[in-house]
Order: C-alpha cells, then sequence, then structure tokens
C-alpha cells in the first residue's frame, strides 16, 4: 500500500466475533477502507478475520504488537505478510497467482522489544515481501499504550522510542496525540504516525491519553484510529459520516 496523501481513518475492529466484525465492514466499508485487528479479535478468528476485511476490499492493520526474541518476530512479521485471498471476481481462465491479494498493509511490534527485535521485524517484512513480489508492509513500533498516566517523561521516553524505532528500520510509530507534533517536528514528514485513543467530545474510558480527530490531524498524524466511538454507537454509519466530515469537511 502506498502513503497516503492525506491522513486515514482506521477502525479499530474491537469486537470478539468474525461475525460482530463482517457487520461492522459490510455497514461502513467503503467510507472506510481501513481496518485494525487486535488481540481481541484475531485470538477469537485468526486470519479468517482479515481475509474477511480483504475479501471485501479492505486492507488490514495487524495490531499484535508483536514483543518477543528476535526469530519469533522475525517470523510472525513474515506470516502476516504472507495472509491472502484470491477475490471473488476474478474470471475464468484467469490465473489465480496473478490475483492474489494481500490485505495486511501495516503490523505493529513493541519498540521495548530492543534494536535487535526490531531489526529483525523488518527484515522479516522485506525479505518476505520480496518473495512475495508484493508491496512491504509498513511495520511501525508502540511507543506507549494511550491507557498509561500522562507525565512530564512522557515525551521524552517516546521521542527515545522513536529515535529507535528509526534507527532500527521500521516506518514508524504508534504514539498519543500528545507527542505526535513533536515527533513529526523531529524525524519529518515520511516518518509514519499512527495515533490510537482518538474521540468524540468529553469520553471516560481506560484510554487517558485521547484527542479529537482535529488534534490528530493538526499534530501530523498519518493514520487515525477510532474504535469505541463507532463501535458503541447507536448508529455507527452517521458517526462515521460525522467523523469524516471532520476530516475531510463536510460531504465526505
Amino acid at each position: 500500500m502506498q502513503r497516503l496523501s492525506n491522513p486515514e481513518i482506521i477502525l479499530a475492529l474491537d469486537v470478539s466475533t468474525l461475525k460482530e466484525a463482517e457487520r461492522f465492514v459490510d455497514l461502513l466499508y467503503p467510507k472506510i477502507k481501513l481496518f485494525k485487528i487486535g488481540s481481541q479479535l484475531f485470538t477469537a478468528s485468526g486470519p479468517d478475520v482479515v481475509k474477511m476485511v480483504g475479501d471485501k476490499g479492505g486492507n488490514v492493520f495487524l495490531d499484535l504488537k508483536f514483543h518477543d526474541i528476535p526469530n519469533t518476530v522475525y517470523c510472525s512479521i513474515g506470516t502476516g505478510s504472507t495472509i491472502s485471498i484470491v477475490p471473488h471476481q476474478v474470471d475464468v481462465g484467469e490465473e489465480i497467482e496473478d490475483n492474489i491479494t494481500f490485505p495486511v498493509f501495516m503490523m505493529t511490534v513493541h519498540i521495548k522489544g530492543g534494536r535487535p527485535m526490531l531489526e529483525a521485524a523488518v527484515k522479516g517484512a522485506i525479505e518476505k515481501s520480496n518473495e512475495l513480489k508484493i508491496e512491504k508492509p509498513f511495520i511501525v513500533g508502540v511507543t506507549r499504550l494511550t491507557s498509561e498516566d500522562d507525565s512530564s517523561d512522557k515525551l521524552t521516553e517516546v521521542l527515545q522510542a522513536a529515535q529507535l524505532a528509526k534507527d532500527s528500520g521500521l516506518d514508524g510509530v504508534v504514539c498519543s496525540v500528545l507527542e505526535a507534533a513533536k515527533v513529526r517536528e523531529v524525524y519529518g514528514k515520511d516518518f509514519i504516525i499512527v495515533t490510537p485513543g482518538i474521540r468524540q467530545g468529553q469520553v471516560t474510558d481506560d484510554q487517558k491519553r485521547t484527542a479529537t480527530v482535529k488534534q490528530a490531524v493538526k499534530a501530523g498524524s498519518d493514520f487515525l484510529v477510532i474504535g469505541r466511538p463507532i463501535i458503541q454507537s447507536k448508529n455507527p454509519l452517521k458517526t462515521t459520516e460525522e467523523i469524516l466530515g471532520d476530516l475531510y469537511g463536510a460531504g465526505n
């Protein structure tokens, strides 16, 4: 997947079953084209949910926050890169190999795993994508969780983590909007910033380091991960349209 010229919404499919996930994809695609699959849903449904999203035309942010010995992470990133589908619309007589698609466009590793692990993740992505002759998925490093309490040292910690990510060859980082502007200033426009914890209005939950769509865009985010405001909405489609309006203007 090519870098996007404008910020993009990623819907966090933080649900427990393939059926629930499919309902949201059916309802919201193609208004939303990118979908996050994390530990909760992947544990329940495995690669089948990735294939479901890809089969419907979407792309997947596989957010499993790999944190293990380097060889295990190397292999896991390679495995994530290989999840594939053959679209239903392939015509009879067409070569199947020419129509296979790979839905996963981005994966996460935890920066606390250290440089050898991070470099192994990048190596796994490069080698597997070269083998398959596909675009390399973005590998981004988790700096700190948005559920963590804020502190005066948090920005320093995130910048140190971002430096390690860059030095290790990662494409970017996951960080809160509170640090995104400084990360963008220090590491430039080509360093991917993914911001979770996007909310509408004042919402109290376990994510303490939250922000609005407009705040995230102003801070320089590339990908805005939004889950509960849409998933828990009484009218997910309307809420999505309102969020897209905040992002791109009314009528989108």
